[in-house]
């Protein structure tokens, strides 16, 4: 019996149990439920001193960039409160928002951390009638050191691949292509690069401006920490040209035979340059001083003269056979 089979089965029976189940008890119990519920509201929301214990967030701004903090900072503050039942239930039901700290004016006042009345002010008015009864931590400590700083060159940590039709047509660059690390002297000088984090751009088929991270180091802080990558890229197409194989610098009166005669040049253009491509701009022409010894009587083939335009050549056969004739 397959599944369906036994959905029809079954209908019978739902039906039957359905029809039979005592919804007008069910809605009754619902019904006394939500009844209890708001009477329970309504007498909480009318308690007193009522206590809550809230998480809230510590969001710091205005951060020198050539400082780093002597001691971790606190990322929230445990804080306990009380307050009418209204209020507690209210402080429930919203998002606390964070408790903003700007280190830029604290330190224009030499405020080294934020301790008794300072922070207990900051953390009351986030609670404006609750009472506060306790807090941790009980300090935030701000006291920050000088960096050094070092301009660095941005390497890239990744794979980059295009689809079929599509190569990469010139060096790829960043934006900016220098970032400013800071740290100590000694940290600093062991530094040569700001690597990006190992990222694999896949499968891509035209210029891209993409967005990528400096690779963190450890006591060490980087702006930007993010840098963009472009990656300039067009569309290409196969071509292949038949190019004959001539010696050069051969002694008076010794000529060379080349099996086979000529060899295929295969290569990647641009859809523009395609058209301007023509055979004459090749050339195998292998060099005697080169191969006079071979005793094998072969020579790698190599191109001597190929258009800039063009990449990734190929040459079929790789390598020939040669005689010398005299004439």
């Amino acid at each position: 019996m397959d599944f369906g089979e036994k959905i029809q089965s079954w209908k019978p029976k739902m039906r039957a149990f359905f029809s039979t189940f005592p919804w007008k008890n069910l809605f009754t119990f619902l019904f006394f439920v939500l009844m209890a519920f708001i009477f329970w509201l309504m007498l909480f929301s009318r308690r007193e001193n009522v206590e809550g214990t809230y998480r809230l967030p510590l969001k710091y701004t205005n951060v020198p960039e050539d400082v780093v903090f002597d001691e971790p900072l606190p990322e929230y503050i445990e804080t306990r409160i009380v307050d009418n039942g209204a209020a507690i239930f209210k402080y429930d039901l919203k998002k606390i928002d964070s408790l903003e700290i700007n280190v830029a004016d604290y330190k224009k006042k030499n405020i080294n951390s934020i301790q008794g009345n300072e922070l207990r002010y900051l953390i009351t008015n986030q609670f404006p009638k609750a009472t506060l009864i306790s807090y941790y931590p009980a300090i935030v400590p701000l006291a920050t050191s000088k960096l050094e700083k070092k301009e660095l060159q941005v390497a890239f940590d990744g794979e980059i691949t295009t689809n079929a039709a599509n190569l990469i047509i010139d060096s790829t660059t960043f934006i900016p292509e220098k970032v400013t690390a800071y740290s100590s002297k000694q940290k600093l000088a062991q530094l040569k690069n700001a690597i990006t984090e190992y990222t694999l751009f896949e499968n891509l088929k035209s210029t891209s401006q993409l967005k990528i991270k400096i690779k963190p180091v450890e006591g060490v802080k980087f702006i930007p920490s993010e840098v963009e990558m472009y990656i300039p890229i067009k569309e290409y197409t196969e071509k292949s040209f038949d190019v004959p194989i001539t010696g050069s610098n051969l002694p008076q009166g010794l000529d060379v035979k080349f099996f086979p005669s000529q060899a295929k040049v295969s290569f990647s253009v641009t859809l523009d340059e395609y058209k301007k491509i023509a055979p004459e701009d090749f050339e195998i022409r292998l060099n005697y001083n080169k191969f006079k010894s071979n005793a094998d009587g072969r020579v790698e083939l190599e191109l001597t003269k190929s258009p800039k335009s063009i990449i990734n050549p190929r040459i079929a056969p790789s390598s020939v056979e040669f005689l010398f004739e005299n004439n």
